[in-house]
């Protein structure tokens, strides 16, 4: 059975070993560990303000992974949303649970708008993100403190006054 909970430091390389290989392997985008400092200072990076990091275990192992990354004026950037292979699907349910627990998070926090920026090779995230209520954007209509990544090509943002 699949567990969400919050990132504590027992999880970092559990962390790193779902998401590396997702990038690297699979999409081929030549990203290290090394540049993703993020991945070094989880609480320090993501667990502050309106921001938060969780993982998604299964006996104890880290298979998905979520975060939310606060960039001031009620608004958050979904950032690090990876589930392992082999617990992706809807008879797993594992990014459908993450992405709901970050938003139902966000909007007890008093969060107004998710953004998320995405690679133009993921497109079942694309899938994913529509299905779950995010609309497509420019990249000109991001706010001014989104942390734009050097892969990201897509953006989306969601309206949490729901």
């Amino acid at each position: 059975m699949i567990q969400i909970q919050a990132f504590s430091p027992e999880h970092a390389s559990g962390v790193v070993d779902v998401i590396l290989p997702i990038q690297q392997e699979e999409f081929g985008i030549p990203i290290t560990l090394e540049g993703q400092p993020d991945l070094k200072d989880i609480p320090g990076f993501y667990q502050k303000g309106k921001g938060n990091f969780w993982v998604a275990l299964e006996a104890g192992k880290v298979v998905g992974t979520i975060s939310l990354l606060d960039i001031g004026n009620d608004q958050v950037a979904l950032r690090k949303m990876f589930v392992a292979a082999s617990h992706r699907g809807k008879e797993h349910g594992t990014a459908a649970r993450l992405l709901q627990g970050a938003v139902d998070w966000a909007r007890l926090q008093g969060v107004r708008q998710i953004f998320l920026g995405t690679t133009a090779k993921f497109l079942a995230a694309h899938r994913f993100y529509e299905k779950n209520g995010f609309r497509q954007i420019e990249q000109a209509d991001l706010p001014p403190a989104f942390p734009v990544m050097v892969v990201d090509t897509r953006f989306y943002a969601l309206d949490c006054a729901a």
